[in-house]
C-alpha cells in the first residue's frame, strides 16, 4: 500500500513509495499467482507461454474494464488499466491498448485491441468477440451500435 494508506501500519503491510511502485507490485503479485495456473493448463491447451500470457493480459484488462463499467467508473478503470499495463511488461504481452472509434452519429465508441485471440471463433465462426484481432473496425462499430 502507499505510505498514506490507513492500512500502512497494519501487521504484514508492505508499503511502497508511490503509485508506480504499487502498480509494479500488483503486476508481480498477479503474475506470481497466474504463472503456475498457466503452466498447469499449457499441456492441455497446446499453446506456448506467450499465447497464454497474452490471454491472461487480455482477461486482466477486460476484467478491470468490466468492473469499472459496472461501478460507473469506466473512465477511471480505463486510465488505471492503461497505467497498470502500459505495454509489454513481462510476463504480460502487450498493454491495455484502449482506443476510440467513431460511431455513425459521430459518437465515441471505446474498444481495445486484444493481445491474443480467445479462439471462440473455432466453435462459432460467425461469432467473434468485439475486441478480437479478427474483427475489423467497421464490424466493431456496427456491432457496438446495433439496437
Amino acid at each position: 500500500c502507499l505510505p498514506d494508506d490507513p492500512a500502512a501500519s497494519a501487521p504484514g503491510a508492505r508499503v511502497v513509495p508511490d503509485e508506480a511502485a504499487l502498480r509494479a507490485e500488483v503486476r508481480s503479485a498477479v503474475a506470481e499467482h497466474l504463472g503456475p495456473v498457466l503452466e498447469g493448463f499449457r499441456p492441455r491447451m497446446r499453446r506456448g507461454s506467450r499465447a497464454l500470457w497474452g490471454m491472461a493480459t487480455d482477461e486482466v484488462v477486460e476484467g478491470l474494464w468490466h468492473i469499472g463499467h459496472l461501478l460507473g467508473e469506466e473512465e477511471r478503470a480505463l486510465t488505471e488499466a492503461s497505467q497498470l499495463l502500459p505495454g509489454a511488461t513481462a510476463p504480460y504481452v502487450g498493454g491495455a491498448a484502449f482506443r476510440e472509434l467513431t460511431g455513425p452519429e459521430g459518437q465515441p465508441l471505446r474498444t481495445r485491441d486484444r493481445a491474443s485471440c480467445c479462439l471462440f471463433y473455432t466453435l462459432r465462426p460467425e461469432e467473434t468477440c468485439v475486441t478480437c484481432p479478427r474483427t475489423g473496425d467497421a464490424e466493431r462499430v456496427r456491432r457496438m451500435t446495433a439496437a
